[in-house]
């Protein structure tokens, strides 16, 4: 029999803490992993989250807010399993296309064409897959002609649309958004949002973050307020955004 909380959430997580060094992320070893929280604390470092527990279904659309520095990367992260945490834990239930550090992982003496087959496959993407999806991914890249490109001669606008068109063909449940839309020309960012809103349209789970409250509002009914590495506040969209704006306006 399947295990029931499989199928009812998306992503829990537990009084969720993460710390870093102000210059750099420490360098974690086995006996940091389990040693209390108190003795890996050392001078110079800070928590970036500490505290944070929220619940996502499935197909909700959940938008995070906070200035800059309040940990809303760092939690993508966390769900996306790039970073560890140092307290509590994650769980996500479900494959996982990840829309962060977007040109992470492409190689730049490869060209476009080996490039899209070896970061699909890297994500999951079998081969017939990838065949299956290549010539859409050129096409959403706008990329036709410059297949046997090297990829470090790119222009870094041609590099964040090939990105964007490899991970969002992913088919997996859970799609995780950081300020991706806030790079490239107007008619890439349309044919994004597009693109997210057939996504959403499927029952995809969208973990999104912005400081675009224009779209946190479009594509987000529920909001994280993250303020001093804190949740603050767990609620609809809406109210989340009046209250970050109550707090910062004018300031």
């Amino acid at each position: 029999m399947a295990d029931t909380a499989l199928t009812t959430t998306a992503i829990e997580v537990r009084d969720l803490g993460v710390h870093f060094r102000r210059n750099r992320r420490g360098r974690r070893s086995f006996k940091d992993l389990f040693a209390g929280a108190s003795r890996r604390s050392k001078p110079g470092e800070f928590w970036a989250l500490r505290g944070v527990s929220f619940i996502v279904q499935p197909g909700e659309s959940i938008g995070v807010v906070g200035r800059n520095g309040q940990g809303k990367s760092t939690l993508l992260r966390l769900v996306a399993g790039v970073l560890l945490p140092d307290e509590g834990g994650v769980e996500v239930h479900g494959g996982v296309a990840p829309l962060i550090e977007l040109t992470g992982g492409f190689v730049g003496d490869l060209t476009v064409r080996e490039n899209v087959r070896l970061t699909a496959g890297l994500h999951g993407m079998s081969r017939d897959e990838v065949n299956r999806r290549y010539d859409d991914i050129i096409a959403f890249a706008e990329l036709a002609g410059f297949e046997e490109t090297p990829y470090k001669h790119l222009s870094n606008g041609m590099k964040v649309r090939l990105a964007f068109a490899v991970v969002s063909q992913l088919e997996e449940p859970i799609l995780l958004v950081d300020e991706v839309l806030a790079v490239g020309d107007k008619a890439f960012r349309e044919k994004c949002y597009k693109r997210i809103d057939e996504l959403l349209a499927e029952g995809r789970t969208l973990f999104f973050v912005s400081h675009n409250e224009r779209d946190l509002r479009r594509f987000c009914t529920r909001g994280l307020y993250l303020d001093g590495g804190a949740l603050v506040l767990d609620a609809p969209i809406s109210e989340v955004l009046d209250r970050y704006n109550d707090d910062y306006s004018g300031r």
